[in-house]
């Protein structure tokens, strides 16, 4: 029987940086949706990370992050194109750290695995 404390356990953080200020975004509601179709919401803090998603435990399986970027970007650029953003990402057995960084401006965003 493994333990807990043996087991490798996945862990969650993300970034959200706003490419036109050259800056974090701050108070980007993000929600994510686990692979049983669990939800868990948080907010981007003040450097525009969040990883506080408390006692989940990160299984193998298919994740989804919506982050809710209209209010952010309307109030900072006066305009939105993209009301959310949804990152679907897999995580696997064992697999370590998953960071999720979103790079956001009014009219694009872009994403890929961090460290």
């Amino acid at each position: 029987m493994t333990s807990k404390m043996n087991r490798k356990i996945n862990t969650l953080s993300s970034h959200v940086l706003d490419t036109t200020n050259g800056k974090p975004a701050a108070g980007i509601m993000l929600t994510l949706t686990l692979p049983d179709d669990t939800h868990f919401a948080g907010t981007t803090d003040k450097d525009g990370r969040f990883n506080q998603w408390g006692t989940i435990d990160f299984l193998a399986g298919e994740y989804c992050i919506r982050f809710h970027c209209k209010d952010y970007l309307i109030s900072t650029h006066g305009q939105s194109f993209y009301p959310f953003i949804d990152i679907h990402f897999e995580m696997t057995k064992n697999g370590g750290h998953y960071h999720i960084p979103l790079l956001i401006s009014p009219f694009g965003y872009s994403s890929y695995r961090g460290s």
